[in-house]
């Protein structure tokens, strides 16, 4: 099966160990030295209409992934999945 990103930011990512829906996906890590997909990036959700930044973005590392379907994406891990690297600055950090 291929797949545009397109075709993927159209399906919604779902962890098959609880059943929890994370979202769509936004974007892809790619290796550009081998030329393949390394994670899906799921954007986090605005604070009071993006006043207030972020949540923290969620990284799917692609061995995680179980099943790419018609509507969604299954991905299997006990953990939650977030973009390494520690806490992002915040506006109100700089004052």
């Amino acid at each position: 099966m291929n797949c545009s990103l397109s075709q993927l930011r159209n399906k919604e990512v779902i962890n098959s160990r609880n059943g929890c829906r994370i979202g769509y996906v936004d974007d892809l890590e790619v290796n550009t030295k081998n030329a393949r997909v390394c994670a899906l990036i799921i954007y986090g959700r605005l604070k009071l209409w993006g006043l207030l930044g972020r949540k923290d973005d969620c990284v799917i590392p692609w061995d995680q992934i179980e099943l790419i379907g018609e509507d969604t994406i299954l991905v299997g891990s006990e953990g939650e999945f977030r973009r390494p690297g520690g806490k992002k600055r915040r506006f109100f950090n700089k004052f």
